[in-house]
């Protein structure tokens, strides 16, 4: 047997052995593979546990998956098929949070909580084991796994474990989680790379678990996240009746917060401000970012010093930093530009108009909970062909200032946008599978007017640069306010 799956399940044992409870736990139980190797090796140590699974429809995957599994494996499990509608309320008046995952994750959470209060003080979960064993999809392409693998396990600690704790904690309970184990968490994060990823993510664990005893059709299932097993998602999203999961749920949030808005002068960080302003949250500052590189990953460049225009035209102060835009190192000058936004303007929460990205979406997020602020996305997986008919018909007017894809050219420089032009776009999405909203970089807009501007912003002087057919940019020479 190899000497690393030996260290690693020596390791492990000795992580649960040490936090099982003299009296009788519960365990977290979704019956993926992180659950099932707490179970398995709390039974091997003839320990006295109940397993708990919830799901909010009778198609809920976790609850099969579990049944599956304690059935394979001898161990006492129960299910509950919760209200969702309920269970959200009170998940929210736990966490009071709009973000659609962390609310999706918690709610099933919640609902195994609830039954097991009826029986037991302590329940064991699985939170950790992604982070270090390379669970996530994202790790595959990585190529400093262990770096990665590291960083996220330390933003666990001040955001999965906390919502973990806040969630035990309403229903009187204790939450333990045996893979946050120091001398575990230090044994995974020195693991050669191919120890984790490999055919399937997690291998070593899953090794460990046919080790074990654990089925090989058990142990080798594909990871599926709570939100999506217990149909927590859906669940949100049907209860959402067509607005955005974000926007729901905030409406649902005990009180209006103090917001930045992450702003580019472009149509979605606009779009973004607009609707958390309709759920009646306070925009206390822009907060713009002046890249040098204009191929930044993480920030608009193009007519970038509009803003202060727009800034005027919103009645909203603003606050500039710059960047060097170096790859990554632009997310410590968006950091601190956070940081002083939160200090000057007291700001609890900041918005982004990411609708698509993870790469910047999940950059932002971790910055949010460094500072301990509220991460909003509004506009996030909203259909892109639905975000450019919303914008027309809720009155906002806006240019392309930057185009580079096939189908463009220079007639789409400058001129504001209307629905023949959305129709048009849907074509050329239909033949050369463009961004339609522009998120990658195919288009980069100017908004010149909202419902929230007090004045329209008018472009007086303006220059048209292509660098080949399909690819240019409006050079904004002088613009003023009406």
């Amino acid at each position: 047997m190899d000497n690393s799956l030996e260290q690693v399940k020596k390791a492990l044992m000795s992580a649960v052995k040490s936090r099982i409870p003299k009296e009788k736990f519960g365990i977290l139980f979704s019956g993926g593979l992180d659950s099932i190797l707490i179970a398995r090796i709390c039974r091997e140590l003839k320990a006295d546990f109940i397993c708990y699974t919830a799901g909010f429809d009778n198609q809920a995957e976790d609850i099969e998956k579990a049944q599956i599994a304690a059935k394979a494996l001898n161990f006492k499990l129960k299910t509950r098929i919760a209200n969702p509608e309920q269970t959200l309320k009170k998940v929210l008046q736990v966490l009071n949070d709009s973000n659609p995952i962390q609310i999706g994750v918690a709610m099933p959470l919640y609902a195994a909580c609830e039954m097991a209060k009826e029986d037991v003080k302590v329940v064991l979960n699985g939170t950790g084991a992604d982070e270090l064993f390379g669970g996530y999809a994202r790790y595959k392409k990585t190529n400093t796994l262990n770096k990665d693998c590291r960083k996220d396990f330390l933003a666990i600690q001040s955001k999965d474990c906390i919502r973990d704790a806040k969630i035990a904690e309403a229903n009187n309970l204790t939450a333990i989680s045996p893979f946050m184990d120091e001398e575990l968490a230090k044994l995974a994060l020195s693991l050669p790379p191919e120890k984790k990823i490999g055919e399937h993510n997690k291998l070593i664990l899953r090794q460990i678990a046919i080790s074990m005893g654990v089925p090989e059709a058990i142990a080798m299932r594909a990871k599926k996240a709570a939100q999506y097993g217990s149909n927590a998602d859906k669940a949100i999203e049907k209860l959402a009746k067509g607005v955005s999961k974000t926007e729901y749920l905030s409406s649902l949030l005990k009180k209006p917060m103090k917001l930045g808005v992450l702003f580019s002068s472009g149509k979605d960080s606009c779009y973004a401000l607009h609707l958390m302003q309709k759920q009646k949250h306070e925009i206390s500052c822009l907060i713009t970012i002046k890249s040098k590189n204009k191929d930044s990953f993480m920030f608009h460049t193009p007519a970038i010093e509009i803003t202060e225009l727009q800034s005027k035209a919103m009645e909203i102060p603003i606050m500039y930093h710059e960047t060097e835009g170096e790859k990554e190192e632009e997310l410590k000058d968006l950091e601190e530009a956070i940081r002083k936004a939160k200090k000057q303007y007291q700001i609890e929460g900041i918005v982004t108009g990411a609708l698509y990205s993870e790469y910047q979406s999940d950059r932002i997020q971790k910055i949010a909970d460094k500072l301990g602020l509220k991460s909003f996305s509004p506009l996030w997986h909203k259909n892109q062909e639905t975000e450019l008919r919303e914008l027309i018909e809720n009155g906002f007017e806006f240019i392309f200032t930057a185009v580079a894809a096939d189908g463009l050219d220079k007639s789409w420089l400058g001129k504001v946008i209307t629905e023949k032009d959305i129709d048009k776009l849907v074509k050329i999405n239909e033949k050369n599978g463009m961004n339609i909203a522009g998120e990658g970089g195919e288009t980069e807009s100017l908004v010149l007017n909202a419902p929230f501007f007090k004045k329209k912003i008018i472009i007086e002087k303006a220059e048209i640069k292509m660098e080949s057919e399909c690819v240019g940019r409006l050079i904004i020479e002088k613009a003023a306010l009406e």
